[in-house]
Parts: structure tokens; sequence; C-alpha cells
């Protein structure tokens, strides 16, 4: 369901065009019905929880400036926090630890985390979160772990994987039935004939239970470094991660809720042309209503147009804009994108470090998987640019 009204110039005798109306006006605070919620109330409750889990869209600029002013507000009202991160793997903490008390510059630590294929979404996004947190001697903790270990589970599932080689994360509470659902759907919308393909003839629904157990892996993974973070510091901790591993209260506020904190408070975003349909009671505690992106004015590279969704294996494509090179080139939402320019597409950053080398009036080939099958496309970028930063 999306809010519309008609375009004023229907009274002048023009046709009649729909106009998107937010669900949540822009500086809003709302209850996950959608009904206005006055702020300082609402932080102050907040900033008692024992967790709060801010979400994003990792490639949204928006969602990060969000997150950095609702972070500064939480620490107004209570400085003894901590910072939490999907975007980088236990194993880097000591430089997250060097990072927090002012012994690296931000080129040193990106390049010691080796950012741009640890994480591969621009660092400008997550670095005035970073710098804040420094700024304020704030713990800042490595929530994730390798990439390859879901993508292990995803294959050969979380029992084939020995103790020894599970990087400390424990055995997941078991999915709740909706999020079962909502995982299902999202596997079947992405590639549900890989998905298929890839289980054996006796046990249809194999890459299915992979797919959501390596998910649930994922989620613990990020739920036990935030309960010990707490239960060690006894700081409010606030997590930085993807909206889908906390939405609904699904995810890692489930797991968090098997390791005893029942309480974490998950807040969200909300683009302006955001199905008002979603607003379901459930979705959040509070969202935070966005206005319309606007283009910065300075000359830009070319950018594809397309949202990625990093998986258990790759990445593929979670949305396409409309009028973009994506969209003309013809890639569609649960495509994976392998190669590109011939080389491999394993994680962001390889799509973000070819897109950032494409000069204007050029064409890109792509090979991307849909159906089980390899397919070859070719993205053409327009001669004079496009109006966006060099992102995938």
């Amino acid at each position: 369901m999306t809010v519309t009204a008609l375009s004023m110039t229907a009274a002048a005798g023009w046709a009649a065009e729909p106009v998107r109306v937010a669900c949540v006006p822009p500086g809003v605070w709302a209850d996950s019905a959608g009904a206005a919620v006055e702020p300082v109330p609402l932080l102050r409750r907040l900033a008692e929880a024992p967790v709060v889990l801010l979400g994003e869209q990792h490639d949204k600029a928006d969602h990060h400036r969000w997150q950095l002013h609702t972070l500064a507000g939480l620490h107004a009202l209570n400085p003894d926090l901590a910072v939490g991160m999907e975007m980088l793997p236990r194993r880097l903490q000591p430089v997250l630890d060097r990072w927090a008390v002012g012994e690296m510059t931000e080129g040193e630590f990106l390049k010691t985390t080796d950012w741009r294929t640890v994480w591969g979404f621009d660092p400008q996004f997550y670095l005035p979160i970073l710098q804040f947190a420094r700024l304020h001697r704030l713990p800042v903790v490595a929530l994730n772990v390798e990439r390859s270990l879901i993508g292990r589970t995803a294959r050969n599932g979380w029992a084939t994987v020995p103790e020894a080689e599970r990087e400390g994360v424990g055995n997941p509470a078991a999915p709740t039935e909706a999020y079962r659902n909502r995982l299902t759907e999202t596997l079947a919308a992405h590639d549900r004939s890989e998905a298929r393909s890839a289980a054996p003839a006796d046990a249809p629904d194999s890459a299915v239970k992979r797919f959501i157990e390596a998910q649930g892996v994922w989620d613990r993974a990020m739920a036990e470094k935030i309960a010990e973070t707490r239960r060690n510091t006894g700081r409010l901790v606030v997590g930085i991660l993807g909206e889908g591993h906390i939405a609904r209260r699904d995810g890692v506020p489930h797991q968090l809720a098997d390791l005893g904190i029942a309480d974490a408070a998950v807040l969200l975003p909300w683009d302006a042309d955001r199905d008002c349909g979603e607003l379901d009671g459930r979705i959040a505690d509070a969202v935070f209503g966005l206005g319309p992106e606007r283009e910065d004015a300075e000359p830009q590279r070319p950018k594809l147009g397309v949202q990625l969704d990093p998986g258990p294996e790759g990445i593929m494509v979670g949305a396409v804009s409309s009028g973009s090179v994506a969209a003309a080139a013809g890639l569609r939402t649960g495509d994976r994108i392998l190669i590109a320019a011939g080389m491999p597409v394993r994680a962001p950053a390889d799509l973000v470090a070819v897109i950032r080398r494409q000069a204007p009036g050029t064409w890109l080939p792509l090979t991307i998987r849909r159906d089980g099958a390899e397919q070859e496309l070719v993205a053409k970028f327009p001669v004079d640019g496009a109006a966006h930063p060099p992102q995938p």
C-alpha cells in the first residue's frame, strides 16, 4: 500500500499525477504503526535500555546520518555506552581498540581493516560514526564473523563445521516461524531455481534450510558479542547493523532474548517512498521519517543503480532503480552478479572497484546468474555520467 495525493496540475486541466506522501513526515519519530511520538521522552526511555539496535540499508547515506544523530542523542542522555558494528569481524577487534583510543589515522584504519574487501560499502558512510566513538572514547565492538563461515554454513550446514572452526559462535536459537517464512521468501525472490538445484533430489528443501541456518548463525554471532559487551561492561550497547537482522524483532533481537536480553530496542529509518503497509505495529519499536533523497550538486561518476544484498554466498541484486543503467541493461532483483569487466565479483567491494574505473560513455560487460543459469549483460553508461556517487 502506498499513500498518494493528486498533483495540483489537475486543477489547471492537466492529467492528475500521483504524488507520494510520506507515511512518516521527515524529522518525525513514530511508533511502529506510524503514529507520531515525542522525541525527548522516547530517547530518554531508550537511553535506559540495555541494547538499542539502529538498522540501515547499507548503501543509503541518510540512514547513516540518522544513525549518527540518534547515537549522539542517546549519548547525551547516557554517555556510558558502547558501539557495536556489523561491518567488521571479530578478528579485527584489536584494530578497533587502537582506533577507539586514537592510535590510528583514518587511512591506517581503512588499510589495516582492509575495509574495501571485508565490508565494501563506502567507508564515508561509517567514518563519522567511528569518529564520534573515538572523540568520546567509546568502545567499538566488532560484531561479525568471517563471511566464509556464513557461506560454509549455507553450503554444508552448521553441523558440518567443527567446533574449533566456529569462531566461538554458539548454537543459534530456533528462528520464529515468521522469520523462517520471511527468509524463505527472500531466498525465493533472489534465486529460487539455484536454491532448488543445489539441494539433493531427495531433499528439495535442504538448501532453504541451510540458508535459514546460516542466517541464524550470522544473527547469533552478532547477538553474542552484543550480550557479552553488555554483560562485561554494563554499558548501553548501540548496534549499527542491517535492517534485515533486526526488523520485527526477528534475527538479532530474537537471539538476544535467548541470551537473556529480552528488552533490546529496535529503531529504523523510514524512507519517504517506503510502503506504508509495512507499518504494521510490529516492525520496530520506533521509526524516524526521512525526506526524499537529493542528489549532490558536484560532478560525480557513473552509478549502476542497484542495491546490493550481501548474502551467505556472494552478492545479489536486492533492488534496481527505475531508469538506471542497471534497469536498461536488464538487471533484475534476485540476479547474482558473478563477473564485471572480466573480474570476479565476490563482495560489494569488487563491484565498487569496477564502477569507480568506469568512464562515462563506456560499456560494462556483466556475467550474472538467474534462475540457475548464467547470462551475459552489458551495462551502458551515459556519456555525461550520472548524478550519483561512485557506488554500485
